[in-house]
């Protein structure tokens, strides 16, 4: 639970104030966060640096990927220093770096993380752990935009896009030239429905980090949400021609581009890219469900039945695959196989199953 305690003598003002109590305003309770879905890649904090050397080195043990050893020196520096308003941002920071890497990976910006038991509840109190941190230390001194910006990933990783909106809203204020914070601010817009307002900071990433592929990429998704689909083609074609070179391709933009030649039923148009996009990650559950969709529509049913099963093995949870299996195993005459889909189906949707269910 957060807490708050007014600074003593009025000291930080009325920034520290407004900042510390809109914070706590918008604490969240463990059980009515949504499950953590994303993780933001690592902020560039590197315009902090830090005069105590304890502190220097924590930092740099956290952007070397060793946050786990950063935290326990920065807690030791807070046990005899409990008023440094740079120690408790830094420990804010470091809680979100450890958040990183619970991920199996950080390298694009949406790899569904694999499901373990208690993952979710782990990631969710390290985030609220590391806002109350941010917290703690707005006593003391008003936070910066650095700091601003960890809170606003904080907040996207709890769910809460309108705190996320708010603070990166207010972090761009300050550093407006901060490309990844336009781009983090279209991703929060985008999870709005706010899909203009997406284009407009998608596109202020950009022009300050041209050709930077997750950015034109997303840039596709809010043309989408708008339902212009023809800018949203152009988007993804320009986001694969930017990587056609690259060593590690971001499979994203032929994910993005292949769902939206099957919402126009493109179907023989969208396979290459989906096998593309599972060259590059063959992990991910959703290029596999995209494949499966485009093989059951060209009444393919043995590669839509092996490309759903895979996704299904990637993504137990995903309540649309099992009930999309049972139509394809019960169009083969596999009664077991289609009884236990479609009980699967009703189970993860809450609702009873029956042979009658409708078709795809």
């Amino acid at each position: 639970m957060c807490t708050y305690k007014k600074p003593q003598g009025g000291r930080g003002g009325a920034a520290i104030l407004l900042f510390a109590t809109a914070l706590l305003a918008n604490c969240r309770a463990l059980a009515q966060v949504p499950p953590i879905k994303t993780l933001p890649a690592a902020p560039q904090t590197s315009e902090r640096l830090f005069a105590d050397p304890v502190l220097a080195r924590a930092k740099s043990l956290a952007d070397s990927g060793l946050a786990s050893s950063a935290e326990p020196e920065v807690r030791q520096y807070l046990a005899a220093n409990p008023n440094s308003a740079d120690a408790h941002f830094l420990l804010g920071y470091i809680l979100f770096r450890q958040l990183q890497q619970l991920s199996s990976s950080d390298q694009f910006p949406s790899p569904d993380l694999k499901s373990t038991p208690g993952s979710s509840a782990v990631r969710t109190a390290k985030a609220q752990a590391s806002l109350a941190e941010f917290t703690e230390g707005a006593k003391y001194r008003a936070p910066g935009a650095a700091d601003l910006k960890i809170v606003a990933l904080d907040y996207i990783l709890l769910g809460d896009y309108p705190d996320a909106d708010k603070w990166l809203t207010k972090m761009l204020e300050w550093a407006p030239t901060d490309s990844e914070g336009w781009y983090y601010l279209g991703r929060t817009k985008y999870n709005e429905n706010r899909f203009a307002e997406a284009v407009s900071a998608f596109q202020q990433s950009l022009n300050l980090d041209p050709k930077n592929v997750r950015a034109e990429d997303n840039l596709g998704l809010a043309y989408a949400g708008l339902g212009r689909a023809d800018e949203a083609i152009s988007a993804y074609r320009t986001a694969l021609e930017w990587q056609k070179d690259a060593p590690a391709k971001n499979p994203g933009p032929f994910i993005d581009l292949a769902d939206l030649l099957l919402d126009q039923n493109r179907s023989p148009e969208a396979i290459p890219y989906l096998h593309q996009a599972i060259e590059i990650a063959p992990q991910d559950s959703k290029a596999h469900e995209l494949l499966g969709k485009a093989y059951a529509r060209l009444d393919r049913l043995p590669e839509a039945q092996a490309e759903l099963e895979k996704a299904a093995e990637l993504a137990p949870q995903n309540a649309n695959l099992p009930c999309m299996l049972g139509p394809i195993y019960r169009k083969q005459g596999l009664a077991e196989k289609t009884k236990a889909a479609l009980d699967r189906c009703a189970a993860l949707n809450g609702t009873h199953s029956s042979p009658e269910t409708p078709r795809p």
